[in-house]
């Protein structure tokens, strides 16, 4: 299966649709990874935090796709933020993933209370001039944490990764995210711990489109112009998860899915939350 790709802002391309592995660990995630990669699935995203780097790196180095088709990302994670830190953290993250370089590395969460994110940001720049890693980007931002680290080094992110659904559309930092030409990556894009599947307008949108809700809700993210990560061991989810190129929602489509908003919070609040 071919999947589209999405130009970001310095010229490299990401696939539209990635595989989560949180929160996958040890043998189970190697043996999901190595499945994913099986069924199409070029984009694997990790983080430092998962505590599955290695397992991932296994299901790489036993896969037969060519490095140079995979898109791997990984996170520093927030006891690691400050410059000399991210630099170690990033080597190890490396040494983990049996890789000689990332395509995409991401502040994890910005940890406005530590006040060290725009000198971790400066450390990525350097792996990025470096040659260590394709792109460089964000976790969790929002609008004021990005604003600070591109004024304050005239680097912009590549992409921001954030808690994304129906239910938890994030309008405003979309639209901002637009304006940098920064791609929105989402996350928890089926809205987990939510009614979302069940709801009765996604539910008559599937027998519109004779598709399941979940590719519903994933041709919804997609055609925001959106990348897209959601989590799945079992494989018949991942190859369904990956039918959504097939079809399109029309544009009255995507103006009721976009107004099923429940003005949910994010799981976490970026200026409070730490990550360890």
């Amino acid at each position: 299966m071919q999947i589209p790709t999405i130009a970001l802002n310095n010229g490299i391309t990401l696939p539209a649709i990635g595989f989560g592995t949180w929160p996958l660990k040890s043998q189970a995630c190697t043996k999901a990874v190595s499945t994913a990669i099986e069924k199409g699935y070029r984009l694997i995203d990790t983080a430092a935090k998962y505590d599955n780097e290695a397992a991932i790196g296994k299901a790489i180095k036993q896969t037969k796709i060519a490095r140079e088709d995979l898109f791997v990302t990984s996170k520093v994670r927030g006891s690691e933020h400050g410059y000399t830190k991210t630099i170690n953290a990033f080597q190890h993250t490396l040494k983990d993933l049996q890789l000689d370089y990332l395509d995409l590395y991401l502040i994890h969460w910005p940890l406005p209370s530590k006040d060290l994110y725009v000198e971790t940001w400066q450390a990525l720049i350097t792996l990025y001039n470096n040659g260590l890693v394709r792109a460089i980007g964000t976790s969790n931002f929002k609008i004021a944490h990005l604003s600070r680290i591109i004024d304050e080094t005239g680097v912009i992110p590549a992409v921001n990764q954030i808690q994304l659904s129906p239910y938890l559309p994030q309008q405003e930092i979309r639209h901002w995210l637009k304006q940098y030409h920064i791609i929105c990556q989402d996350w928890s894009p089926l809205g987990k711990g939510t009614e979302l599947l069940n709801d009765i307008r996604i539910r008559q949108l599937a027998h519109k489109h004779q598709k399941t809700p979940a590719q519903i809700v994933l041709r919804w993210h997609i055609q925001l112009g959106n990348s897209v990560i959601p989590k799945t061991s079992t494989p018949n989810r991942m190859v369904e998860n990956l039918d959504i190129f097939n079809f399109a929602l029309d544009k009255d489509d995507m103006l009721l899915i976009s107004t099923i908003n429940q003005h949910s919070a994010p799981k976490q609040d970026p200026d409070t939350y730490i990550e360890e």
